[in-house]
């Protein structure tokens, strides 16, 4: 649905603008979030709705020119972190830009973006839920926990990217009772479509022999990511393939200790580490199976993209059930070993299929271009009902 726009329309009338919805970003550092919001932004009515992406100063990885060819604008705030001066800029920014609508997708933390949209008066201030947590994450997971309670004291309407994540933040009354908007973490389906021309184009490049067996990853180097033991499992498996081979594509604090694992255990030549990729949907072309062990998830988009391209996905069963979209799709329990992890991998691979999985998952809501619309309608309900925008 979206249309060519630009920032000509601030030279526009007032109220023939779009309105700008302010999108609370936190650090943005090349995740899944960044991803998902852009997903939908790409796909939103420019001349009726725009974004304005609020990030923190020690963000990286911004999409500034996409964003701005696009109508939009990256808004710098102080980190989080200091508190007092982050809580002042929020409330100049929101009066200034007199926004409707903040919708804030840093989950517990939440709370502190919209305090200061509350203080600045902004009628429609959205709790959005992409993720949980988890016990190995004790000190990230302690401050979760304390922030949780507040994390929608001071929301007015509540979004999740599945009912997991809606209810770990919200509580399952609140699902249940309709009160959280359930919005997939959708992809252009198309884009990810399992293409024979592109694996062999991709292989080349990564100098990948046509027998291989590759295992790839898309992730950030952080604790929810489970590295370590994703290692020890593509450790086990090679040694019942040799002919096999670890795709990482990612960045983050965690990288060189993985990379010293990988060392220690002498698969230097089994394991690529290809850093930040703009062009993953070529990249799950190359493989041949998708390994996600994480630690918690909302509901990973990378799981997403890589059944849309027909792979043959191992995840961790800590993640939601609503990840499944195919048959194919495995989930396995931490407490299971590496080693048995590797079998199930060994085992399922030998009787998969590659599969055309573009319609399963339209079929099952995971079209950005239908959900795109959804988010549009939710919107401009939210902005009709308060009197704040004229359908035209």
């Amino acid at each position: 649905m979206n249309t060519t726009s630009n920032n000509k329309n601030t030279t526009l009338p007032l109220k023939e603008r779009p309105v700008r919805i302010a999108q609370i970003m936190g650090k943005w550092l090349g995740g899944g979030v960044e991803a998902v919001v852009m997903n939908y932004y790409r796909h939103m009515n420019y001349n009726k709705i725009q974004f304005d992406f609020i990030c923190d100063s020690d963000s990286t990885n911004i999409p500034y020119e996409e964003i701005e060819k696009l109508g939009g604008k990256v808004i710098l705030v102080p980190p989080y972190q200091k508190v007092f001066a982050y809580h002042k800029r929020l409330k100049k920014v929101f009066k200034e830009n007199n926004y409707k609508i903040v919708h804030s997708h840093i989950n517990t933390l939440s709370v502190f973006p919209l305090y200061a949209a509350k203080c600045a008066k902004v009628p429609i201030r959205i709790a959005h839920s992409h993720s949980t947590t988890h016990t190995k994450e004790w000190k990230k997971n302690l401050m979760k926990q304390i922030l949780r309670p507040f994390s929608k004291l001071f929301a007015t309407h509540y979004f999740a990217c599945s009912e997991y994540a809606g209810n770990w933040l919200f509580g399952n009354k609140a699902v249940v009772n309709g009160n959280v908007f359930l919005l997939n973490n959708a992809i252009d389906v198309e884009k990810f479509k399992y293409d024979e021309e592109t694996r062999k184009e991709v292989r080349k490049e990564l100098k990948i022999k046509k027998s291989t067996i590759v295992i790839g990853h898309i992730g950030r180097f952080v604790a929810q990511k489970n590295h370590v033991f994703l290692i020890d499992i593509f450790n086990e498996y090679h040694k019942l393939n040799k002919d096999s081979i670890l795709l990482l594509a990612g960045q983050g604090p965690l990288e060189k200790e993985i990379k010293e694992k990988v060392k220690a255990l002498k698969l230097e030549n089994s394991v690529k580490f290809l850093g930040l990729r703009s062009d993953v949907n070529k990249l799950y072309q190359a493989f041949d199976v998708f390994l996600l062990p994480s630690l918690y998830e909302g509901l990973p988009v990378v799981g997403v993209e890589a059944q849309a391209s027909g792979l043959l996905c191992v995840l961790s069963e800590l993640m939601t059930n609503e990840t499944k979209l195919l048959e194919s799709t495995t989930f396995i329990s931490l407490d299971k070993s590496a080693k048995e992890w590797a079998s199930v991998i060994n085992n399922n691979f030998k009787k998969n299929k590659r599969i055309e999985a573009c319609k399963e998952l339209s079929k099952k809501g995971y079209s950005i271009e239908k959900e795109a619309n959804k988010l549009f309608n939710k919107y401009e309900k939210l902005l009709a009902i308060g009197g704040y925008y004229v359908k035209r």
